[in-house]
């Protein structure tokens, strides 16, 4: 797991508004003397303890699990679509001694705390890793990639951001068109997870998955949920009707 980087908080504004709404709910509580305000107040605290926890730790152990799901064998090309500070790009860098973490982000602060990407290549160089990770300026739903250039492809809490569905579909599309044939697609996120995986099936890709991910993944809550879509892109047949090879 990343250790000695610094990863920020996703949508920092979002604990500071839970924040917000703990003290006002006490205040209020206590100049109209009911238990009731402060009640609210505890549930949303132990929200905002849930977001912070699942932000700064949570992320940390599921993606631990998923990249160690992929059996990577050290050699890949990865890409990182919405990277952000490199979490989960360090740690995809530290499985490959011997091939490559690209990430991809538009650096917006509002989507993650000091969010930039001097940070992200700091966090590497800190992580030991700085030799194997590159990162770029670039849109999720443009990406500034060849086709078929990643053996993997990884998104982490990043493809919500984008407003509209349209945007979104577009963004699922790119990160299949950079994945090589044979390759394999890990997207966590927090909302659009089935049109993610409808779109994936509409792209003709294999064996998609949807699943939660459990309590390590609630960002306030069950009601915020982070789950997991996966996917391969299949590898092209060739041979005659009795011989046939994938590659």
């Amino acid at each position: 797991m990343a250790e000695r980087g610094d990863y920020g908080v996703d949508a920092p504004y979002v604990p500071v508004l839970m924040l917000a709404g703990v003290a006002a709910l006490g205040i209020i509580g206590a100049l109209v003397g009911s238990a009731g305000p402060a009640i609210g107040g505890l549930g949303l605290l132990l929200s905002a303890a849930s977001y912070l926890f699942a932000t700064r730790s949570g992320k940390f152990t599921l993606w631990q699990r998923l990249l160690g799901d992929l059996g990577l064998t050290g050699d890949e090309q990865v890409l990182d679509m919405g990277c952000g500070r490199g979490a989960v790009l360090v740690m995809a860098a530290r499985l490959l001694p011997r091939g490559r973490a690209t990430g991809v982000d538009l650096w917006s602060r509002s989507d993650q705390s000091g969010n930039a990407e001097q940070t992200t290549l700091s966090n590497a160089e800190l992580e030991g890793v700085g030799d194997r990770v590159e990162v770029h300026t670039g849109d999720m739903t443009r990406l500034p990639f060849d086709p078929a250039a990643f053996d993997v492809v990884l998104s982490s809490l990043a493809i919500h951001n984008i407003s509209d569905p349209a945007g979104r579909r577009r963004a699922v599309d790119e990160a299949a068109r950079v994945l090589r044939p044979g390759g394999k697609l890990v997207i966590t996120d927090i909302k659009a997870t089935a049109d993610y995986a409808e779109a994936l099936r509409r792209l003709g890709m294999s064996e998609v998955s949807r699943r939660r991910l459990g309590w390590r993944g609630w960002f306030g809550g069950p009601w915020v949920a982070t789950s997991v879509v996966t996917a391969r892109k299949p590898a092209p047949l060739v041979g005659g009707p009795f011989f046939r090879r994938t590659f």
